[in-house]
């Protein structure tokens, strides 16, 4: 028997769709034809090969005639899915609905203060705020970002750095959302800001701990890679001492505090290379030691404890890695001693440590584990968690003397919780479980489950999914497939109350954990990058068909979305199986490939070349090129596609989806919808604002939505 929620949901349908006139999404064909970028013709030319470039123009930020094709672009997507704007508003208010607005943080102690981050009704930013000793003192309000975003299109706050006083506060901001932070500090005294102003900086600061000398890192201007390390002490406010430069253009640089606040890094690192510098906070003015020198290939990181450095390497072919450790004296590599050797199964992500025990986060046949450990050598042992389709991972712990571990657990059903696990009692306490202000939902309403598919070279995929148990799996199920599949990142499934939009609509929504993350391992990882990339690509398909060929739905129900490097994905998949797709979702997509990777001068390029390669090296051209959506656009028919960006995406530019929308135009030889819409305010991840944000959610639903309603 049917719900009273889905049936509320499909009589909204119903009632939508006969509120239209035809089809619910517009034909590209229609009365209102789609805007034309004009072809200025430029030639690339590399390798004794010439690309033509017609859409190239499009890069030029300041051009008034650029944003005037952007504005009519995002008119031209406003007109034709004007029938959708209702349904729009109603997934809006109904995903904002769930959220607890006057919700607040699991509280932590930390330095004699109580610290809690929480939000009030009706307003989309934090508060910081800090109570002395006890929960029952009164509040101190650190800074209250709704008051400090006024009159701001987009604004972000981070890195907020308390001195180890408790005196002044350093956080940096960024009103463009182009990753170029302001730094400052605030007297927590006075309650006033010191003067002290530092632009394009990566957001992030360290105190020394003397409480005057603060280390942050900076940005190159254009291509805004963290290129450098400054000092600055706070009682001469114009003094900014360039302590490092990173001279190597494929390394960024970041400084960073050990948890037990004896030592300072600096932390240089690329795809495939790091290396690591430190010193003692107490001495913030001598000079900085490496750790070992950068080796290419060998990857580490460090953590302190008592007399030892605890690194956990890739030395020695350890792909997996391992943990060592190395005194505080003597830390090359020569000096490196196995506390936890290399093992083929199991993935060795990170440590923290406490006063009397430590913990590993490790990944065991995609499933993350985290394994307690003893310095007084007791048997390690893992947390007990059931299930295949869940993420789990240790949450900020910073008080070294604690014997509790807090951590994060949830699934694609189970809303996230924060835990408590007392090491010595082996009590687990739920400290606060994510609120969802529904009152039809129960975890139990929903199946999860992980499937395998089968590669084109025989390797099995897995796939986590999730769907209402009242939805009838057919050809007739719509399903939204997700995937990543870059650098390593491994998207675990994990719960969302936006996506219960979907789900209560008889959407399957499922993860597709291709190659290119690190879900199966490093080696999981090795196999989809570089001259690999292709198993990525041709993963993701795979899957498609597995769940067309499975029954879970059909190429006329079958949707994919992708963002970043996962929008690069979509560009290939659509390029090279559009037929199995009846829309696809592209944002803030990387996919022209090989234009970005041959312009030194923008961001990401440089510290990319061990991911995709270097374009020019012929061979890797070649290779690139044979899979660049931009380059690769074909003469034929397309799904329907919804490509997002933002004016000011740092990260992918603008002018990758602008002319790939503008090239497909020009191919396609089908009827159907390419929107192009731009965020003229934001970046490369969206709308800053907790609610705004959901209006970019309910714009890609609607779109899907739209799309089921016109199929026969």
């Amino acid at each position: 028997m049917i719900s009273s929620k889905m049936f509320y949901y499909s009589l909204i349908a119903f009632i939508f769709a006969s509120s239209c006139n035809e089809n619910v999404l517009m034909k590209e064909n229609s009365k209102l034809p789609p805007p034309k970028a004009e072809k200025i013709p430029y030639q690339h030319k590399i390798h004794d090969d010439i690309r033509v470039d017609n859409y190239y123009w499009l890069r030029e930020r300041n051009n008034p005639e650029v944003i005037e094709y952007l504005e009519r672009e995002n008119d031209y997507y406003n007109k034709l899915t004007i029938q959708s704007k209702p349904i729009q508003k109603e997934l809006f208010f109904e995903m904002k609905a769930r959220i607890k607005e006057d919700d607040s943080s699991v509280p932590y102690f930390y330095n004699g203060y109580w610290y809690i981050t929480r939000f009030e009704i009706g307003k989309s930013y934090p508060i910081y705020t800090r109570k002395k000793d006890s929960l029952s003192a009164n509040e101190e309000i650190l800074v209250d970002v709704n008051i400090e975003a006024k009159g701001y299109e987009y604004f972000s706050l981070v890195g907020i750095n308390i001195s180890p006083d408790n005196s002044k506060m350093s956080y940096a901001i960024d009103t463009q959302s182009r990753r170029k932070y302001t730094l400052y500090v605030k007297d927590l005294i006075t309650n006033e800001n010191i003067k002290t102003n530092i632009k394009n900086t990566t957001g992030g600061s360290v105190w020394a701990n003397d409480n005057k000398h603060l280390f942050y890192t900076k940005k190159d201007p254009k291509t805004l890679r963290s290129n450098e390390v400054y000092r600055c002490n706070i009682e001469f406010k114009d003094v900014n001492e360039l302590i490092y430069t990173e001279a190597d253009n494929t390394f960024e640089v970041g400084i960073g505090k050990s948890k037990s606040n004896e030592y300072i890094f600096i932390s240089s690192y690329s795809t495939l290379t790091s290396e690591h510098q430190y010193l003692n906070a107490n001495n913030p003015t001598d000079n900085f030691k490496k750790i070992q020198e950068r080796i290419r290939g060998l990857e580490y990181s460090v953590s302190h404890y008592n007399n030892f450095f605890y690194i956990i390497t890739n030395h020695n072919n350890s792909y997996n890695f391992k943990l060592v450790k190395a005194p505080l004296n003597n830390t090359e590599i020569k000096h490196w001693t196995t506390i936890i050797d290399h093992r083929k199964d199991v993935l060795l992500e990170d440590i923290e440590l406490f006063e009397n025990f430590w913990v590993t986060s490790e990944r065991h046949n995609g499933l993350n584990q985290l394994i307690i450990h003893s310095w007084d050598d007791d048997p390690s042992y893992s947390l007990p968690i059931e299930g295949e389709t869940y993420s789990l991972y240790s949450v900020y712990n910073p008080q070294f003397t604690s014997s509790k571990l807090r951590y994060s657990y949830s699934s694609l059903s189970n809303p996230p919780s924060i835990m408590e696990f007392d090491m010595y009692s082996k009590e687990n306490v739920i400290l606060k479980t994510q609120k969802v202000l529904d009152d039809d939902f129960n975890s139990n309403n929903y199946v999860e489950k992980r499937i395998w598919a089968e590669a084109t070279d025989g390797v099995r995929i897995p796939i986590s999914l999730i769907y209402h148990k009242e939805t009838k799996l057919s050809k007739d199920t719509p399903l939204l497939q997700y995937a990543y599949g870059s650098y390593g990142i491994t998207r675990d499934p994990y719960f969302s109350s936006t996506r219960l939009s979907l789900l209560n609509r008889g959407f399957i929504y499922a993860i597709a954990h291709v190659r290119g993350g690190e879900y199966l391992g490093r080696s999981w990882y090795e196999e989809g990058k570089l001259f690999k990339k292709k198993n990525t690509f041709s993963d993701f398909i795979s899957c498609s068909k597995f769940l067309i060929d499975q029954g879970y739905t059909s190429s006329k129900h079958l949707y994919a979305y992708g963002g970043s490097a996962g929008g690069l994905l979509m560009g290939v998949v659509l390029n090279d199986s559009p037929e199995i797709y009846n829309g696809v979702i592209a944002a803030v997509p990387f996919v022209d490939v090989i234009t970005t990777m041959l312009d030194e001068t923008i961001p990401l390029t440089t510290g990319e070349y061990d991911e995709w390669g270097n374009p020019k090296d012929k061979d890797y051209y070649n290779y690139m090129l044979s899979y660049s959506p931009y380059d690769q656009v074909k003469n034929h028919a397309y799904p329907n596609i919804l490509v997002t960006t933002g004016l000011h995406d740092s990260q992918v530019q603008y002018w990758e989806p602008a002319k790939w929308v503008a090239k497909l135009r020009d191919y396609k030889t089908d009827s159907n919808v390419i929107f192009l819409h731009t965020n003229m305010n934001t970046g490369h991840g969206g709308a800053s604002g907790r609610f705004d944000s959901l209006k970019e959610v309910a714009k890609d639903y609607a779109f899907l939505l739209q799309l089921e309603e016109q199929v026969d």
